[in-house]
């Protein structure tokens, strides 16, 4: 019985072990993924890509037919969309918020 008990509580020391041993491999991760510097938009980049990319699928939009606020989630639903990379879709988006 005592085997049996010693046992039990290698097996769930074990399990607590490796739960703690994930989490804290988890939180590294998740600060090394928030510590990483995004690059800023260039809006003469942005220019051109929004020239390029845009009048493929529509006529463009006028950059102020919307406010700066809005044109970060027209932005996001546009970079799938467009299948434009994270980059391309800062720099549209620092070009459309300077032309507002």
């Amino acid at each position: 019985m005592k085997m049996q008990k010693l046992i039990g509580i290698g097996f769930f020391g074990a399990i607590a072990y490796s739960v703690l041993v994930v989490g804290i491999q988890v939180t590294q991760i998740n600060t090394a993924v928030a510590d990483e510097v995004v690059p800023a938009g260039d809006i003469g980049r942005g220019a051109g890509l929004w020239a390029q990319n845009c009048a493929r699928c529509h006529n463009m939009r006028d950059p102020k037919e919307f406010r700066d606020d809005l044109w970060k989630p027209i932005m996001s639903h546009m970079r799938i969309r467009a299948g434009l990379t994270g980059q391309d879709t800062r720099d549209i988006l620092v070009f459309l918020q300077a032309s507002n």
